[in-house]
């Protein structure tokens, strides 16, 4: 059987749905309310949200399936050139998550698995998965990287320290000089070629997608119950706006929602509900320190 667009789109949506089973069931208190949507030029979407869970303050599931005529400038960011005047049209499907804990303890986590096709037969796959923790523990930073280190590992040994270091080169924030967290994997634009099938790539993809939930909710686990001062929370909250100003100023999701006519609640969705900018604000605690020095690229968390 051809592996089609439904095919890919109905096995991210199943990947929701077990995705929110397993967060909610480790948070223990907060339930995914579901807002179905419909895309302005065809297919829609469904947004799943948590509210004020016992571990998790927002948490966000998105599956979209949209389509509709590509934009010019849709194009133009995607470096997609037509070979005639024919209107292209444009079939996205995915799934994409974020986090953000009450504790500062607890990281925040992002992942986005995608498909996205035009109708003159031009196709990738692309994804990432990433973890920011307010203050990083260099022992939970190995733990995740050796879990996307064995998917990698799976599909192509090359894999793991090509996506590693497009990942640390990609959640980079330039006018801030420093990495989002402590990385992870980013890919994109990945399509079938002398050793890979499209069914190969989209296995790989796939098992990105199922290594989110036992590895979070083990850190969910692992972090929700550490205990935590004031000066903590204060810290959380400016490392959240960190993140505001990566996914507003740098994130192409963000943009290529936007440019598609997509629905803005559920693009911005990954925005946390509290989040601070202190002007000109001093390190002084140590694990301010010590954090802002490990957010820098090409740091080999697994030691080898």
């Amino acid at each position: 059987m051809a592996l089609t667009k439904e095919i890919i789109s109905d096995w991210f949506q199943s990947l929701q749905s077990d995705i929110c089973e397993a967060v909610e069931k480790e948070d223990g208190k907060g339930e995914f309310r579901t807002d179905q949507w419909e895309h302005a030029n065809g297919g829609g979407g469904e947004s799943r949200i948590l509210l004020n869970g016992k571990v998790l303050e927002k948490a966000g599931v998105n599956f979209s399936a949209v389509e509709g005529d590509a934009p010019e400038a849709l194009l133009t960011t995607l470096e997609v050139k037509k070979e005639s005047d024919e209107q292209l049209r444009f079939f996205a499907s995915g799934v994409s998550i974020v986090m953000h804990p009450k504790s500062p303890m607890v990281p925040i986590i992002h992942m986005n698995v995608r498909y996205f096709e035009l109708s003159n037969g031009v196709y990738w796959f692309g994804g990432g998965i990433d973890l920011t923790p307010h203050i990083v523990d260099k022992t939970q930073a190995a733990y995740f990287h050796k879990q996307l280190k064995k998917v990698c590992d799976v599909h192509d040994q090359d894999y793991y320290p090509k996506f590693k270091k497009w990942a640390d080169d990609y959640f980079f924030l330039p006018h801030r000089n420093e990495t989002r967290g402590v990385g992870g994997i980013f890919f994109d634009r990945l399509k079938e070629d002398v050793s890979k099938s499209k069914e190969d790539i989209f296995e790989f993809v796939k098992g990105v997608g199922v290594v989110f939930a036992p590895t979070y909710t083990h850190l969910m686990h692992i972090n929700k119950d550490q205990p935590f001062e004031e000066k903590h929370t204060q810290w959380q909250n400016l490392r959240r706006g960190r993140y505001v100003e990566f996914n507003l100023v740098w994130d192409r999701g963000t943009k290529f929602g936007l440019q598609t006519g997509g629905r803005t609640e559920s693009i911005l969705m990954s925005m946390p509900p509290v989040a601070r900018w202190d002007y000109d604000y001093q390190l002084e605690e140590d694990f301010e320190k010590e954090t802002a020095a490990l957010l820098k690229k090409d740091v080999d968390w697994l030691g080898e």
